[in-house]
């Protein structure tokens, strides 16, 4: 039978390490100050992919949307099992909320012709939570959120149980449908070593054009990776057909005001013996205090 799964990565920065030079002063993110990783809950998207591939056949195809650096979070998605990879990079898409970027992502995604596309839940840059169901609404595509665990996926519909925060909930949909996954819902395969070995040195047009200024000879070089199988695929906005007013600053309504990382730090606080007459003496306090009562 086999499904054509589709499935959408960022390359975020490490929001673990934000310094004072996290934002531009336009407002926008400068990720060459913050080191830059798999978004977590990405990868658990693309475990879920790759188990419904390995069960039932078809093709995993990784998508995302950055400039060439980005291709690192592609080439870790060749290493962990990933059939195809693609970068759509274009200085037009530059500044993109996630309004434009699932508009774009839309557009590319439409080429594919997928059966599930998946997403992570969020991503750690915004955690808005937003491009997946706006990816969905755009491709006309059934959306099920929070997704823990798919039980079937049949020639007709998919059975998912999503957690809805204080239980879950066990839906059935029609294909196609995109579906936004949980960090809960498996436990990522490994990078495998023969994998690796083998896409380590694949490159996308982006890159190589980087690397090579010479446009006869990155032509060249681009023919040589694409004969063994290395060429990661490059798209541009005007290869996925996308309406340039719907993408980069002039497709975005939000901007980003600023950004800070906020510590919490322990106050003053009084221990209670663990007694009976502690315990009088804590709950005397709490409605003296108002808290309680």
């Amino acid at each position: 039978m086999g499904f054509n799964c589709v499935v959408c990565v960022k390359q975020v920065p490490d929001t673990k390490r934000i310094t004072a030079n996290a934002m531009k002063d336009d407002g926008t993110v400068n990720r060459a100050a913050l080191p830059a990783i798999f978004n977590p809950e990405d990868m658990h998207a693309l475990e879920e992919a790759l188990a419904i591939r390995d069960q039932h056949g078809g093709t995993v195809t990784v998508v995302t949307m950055g400039l060439p650096t980005a291709c690192d979070v592609l080439r870790e998605s060749l290493f962990r099992g990933a059939d195809r990879a693609i970068l759509i990079t274009d200085r037009r898409a530059a500044a993109s909320d996630t309004l434009a970027t699932s508009y774009i992502l839309s557009c590319a995604v439409k080429k594919l012709n997928p059966d599930i596309v998946f997403c992570g839940r969020q991503a750690i840059d915004g955690d808005t939570a937003q491009t997946g169901p706006q990816l969905a609404q755009k491709l006309g595509f059934t959306l099920i959120t929070y997704v823990e665990n798919i039980s079937e996926v049949g020639l007709n519909r998919i059975v998912a149980k999503r957690n809805v925060g204080n239980g879950w909930e066990v839906v059935a949909a029609a294909l196609p449908v995109c579906v936004t996954v949980m960090d809960t819902a498996n436990s990522p395969r490994p990078q495998a070593a023969k994998r690796i070995m083998k896409f380590k040195k694949a490159r996308s047009k982006a890159e190589v054009a980087k690397a090579i200024t010479d446009a006869a000879a990155a032509e060249a070089a681009c023919g040589e990776l694409a004969g063994k199988g290395l060429l990661i695929d490059t798209w541009t906005l005007d290869d996925i057909a996308a309406d340039l007013a719907w993408c980069g600053r002039n497709g975005s309504p939000t901007k980003v005001h600023k950004i800070q990382s906020v510590v919490l730090t322990g106050g003053e606080y009084k221990e209670y013996p663990n007694s009976d007459a502690g315990v009088a003496e804590l709950v005397g306090s709490l409605i003296s205090e108002h808290t309680i009562g």
